[in-house]
């Protein structure tokens, strides 16, 4: 992995990074009108206002990006579901600020591509097509010889790895584009209404609380946190190395110039996919802390992304939490979940069919 410093120079929020090209239209769903539909499809006259909790905002949430000319309350419909799992490294890695090695960004990537990772069985029990990409990961991802691929993969690589956000920015202007009009074109050529989005990454983590301090004004201890089982020298020595890449990135403020600074490259193909399936009128399924720190960036980008984005749970990692209540949303699930790779948003698929039926009655 090439960690030497880059070349070019650091953005600042008057560089070119924030001259970004115009992107897709996506609509917000705000209909007053239909919620009030919704409400009383759910709840009749027979049960009291807003019976159905949450479960309420969940179906309105859904109907809103399904009928977006607001004319009459059709029944939700589901079509050709998609987890899409982005792996890719970070350069921070060597910096030992994740309790796995580099290498297991791989070898996850591999079990997920030959069908051996649990989220597999859950895809194939919760109907989802699986696809793979490889968004910048360290080395080749190559399978044995004997065997073979029960998950497509999609080769996207930007690079091997970012920079070590430590010792530079992470991805220069042009690959931060790059990786997000990569993300764009995936979800263009994949088809049906609904996408759950996820990452592979070690490091992926150091990234997404980088992120959340500098857009979100969080302290950078809290936003990287630290939950129980965490070794405390480890802990203390991720949060050294997080100040150290913070400092240098300090005059990154803008949302682009932040995501080239200290992001990752699935994490700005992640931010594209978001904005491409919300300008198609998709469900977006946002699975984990990572997924949740692209959004941030999405959402800074084109503000009506939100609207579209279906949270589906809140990891065991604390900045997560955080993240959460800066976007002001509300997971659907409390699993305690430590893993990535869609677990999580597929644990909570049954809730979306939940309201799709309860909509149909």
């Amino acid at each position: 992995m090439n960690t030497q410093p880059s070349p070019l120079s650091e953005p600042s929020s008057d560089t070119e990074a924030t001259a970004a090209p115009p992107w897709p239209e996506v609509r917000p769903i705000a209909n007053p009108a239909l919620e009030l539909m919704v409400q009383h499809q759910l709840s009749g006259s027979h049960e009291s206002e807003h019976a159905f909790g949450r479960m309420e905002t969940l179906a309105i949430q859904l109907a809103g990006i399904q009928h977006l000319d607001g004319q009459g309350m059709e029944g939700l419909r589901f079509e050709s579901p998609q987890l899409v799992v982005f792996a890719a490294d970070h350069g921070i890695a060597v910096e030992g600020v994740s309790a796995f090695p580099q290498d297991a960004t791989l070898q996850r990537a591999l079990e997920l591509l030959t069908g051996k990772s649990p989220v597999c069985a859950l895809a194939s029990t919760q109907g989802f097509a699986v696809t793979l990409v490889d968004a910048g990961v360290a080395t080749h991802i190559a399978l044995p010889p004997d065997a073979a691929p029960a998950v497509p993969l999609l080769l996207r690589k930007i690079g091997y790895g970012t920079r070590n956000m430590v010792l530079a920015q992470a991805m220069s202007v042009a690959q931060m584009r790059a990786a997000i009009d990569a993300g764009m074109d995936v979800v263009k050529h994949l088809p049906g209404n609904v996408i759950a989005l996820s990452n592979i990454s070690v490091g992926g983590n150091s990234s997404a609380a980088q992120l959340l301090s500098r857009l979100c004004g969080v302290p950078l201890a809290d936003a990287c946190g630290r939950h129980q089982a965490q070794d405390e020298v480890r802990a203390q020595r991720k949060l050294e190395r997080l100040f150290a890449a913070a400092s240098r990135h300090r005059k990154a403020t803008a949302a682009l110039d932040v995501l080239a600074c200290m992001g990752g490259f699935e994490i700005a193909m992640i931010c594209g996919a978001m904005i491409q399936a919300a300008s198609e009128h998709r469900v977006v399924l946002v699975d984990g802390f990572v997924a949740s720190a692209a959004a941030l960036v999405a959402r800074a980008l084109v503000p009506a992304v939100a609207d579209y984005l279906v949270f589906a749970h809140r990891s065991a990692e604390p900045g997560h939490r955080l993240l959460l209540i800066h976007l002001q949303a509300a997971p659907l699930l409390d699993m305690e979940l430590r893993t990535g790779q869609g677990v999580g948003a597929l644990l909570a698929w049954p809730l979306l069919l939940s309201a799709q039926r309860l909509l149909d009655r």
